[in-house]
């Protein structure tokens, strides 16, 4: 492997560290349309694995700006990264596959009160002192399958598999 091909990968890699990076925080952050602009026109999302749905990236999109009302504060990390990228003899190609663990820690929507650890504007369930509990919690892997294009590394597929959950008792 030259060094011009080895710094070619390392740039591959950092570029497809940041678009998963861009994933969880357009989740997190609501931003639904920054969410599809990370996906080929093609793109599918399947969160089946986690009790969702399955569908053309942009449908996804609106089902998951629906349901992530229930939950306001999400603060999701995406670790444990593993970069499988085309290799054609020794060259990287325009593909790549992507595994990698989440937690995904939520906050249910509350009512503000009127005390002094009333929730502050746009932290449901963190109150002044920020010390929120979260309400929902679940973890699993993504794979994602990626293709590059002139604009760069986007998501083809992605697929949710949920591992485990926690829920507050009734």
């Amino acid at each position: 492997m030259t060094q011009r091909v080895a710094l070619a990968t390392v740039l591959d890699r950092l570029a497809i560290d940041a678009l998963i990076t861009g994933y969880a925080v357009a989740v997190d952050d609501g931003a639904w349309s920054d969410y599809g602009a990370l996906f080929t026109p093609d793109g599918r999302a399947d969160y089946r694995g986690a009790g969702g749905v399955e569908g053309p990236a942009e449908e996804v999109a609106r089902w998951l700006e629906e349901t992530m009302r229930l939950f306001p504060v999400r603060q999701h990390l995406i670790v444990n990264r593993r970069i499988d990228l085309e290799d054609l003899g020794g060259y990287t190609g325009d593909r790549a596959e992507v595994r990698a663990d989440y937690l995904n820690p939520m906050c249910r929507a509350r009512q503000a009160s009127s005390g002094s650890d009333a929730d502050a504007p746009g932290e449901a369930g963190a109150g002044r002192s920020g010390a929120a509990t979260p309400d929902f919690v679940t973890g699993g892997r993504y794979t994602f399958a990626l293709h590059r294009d002139e604009a760069g590394w986007l998501i083809r597929t992605v697929t949710v598999h949920e591992k485990w959950r926690r829920a507050p008792s009734p």
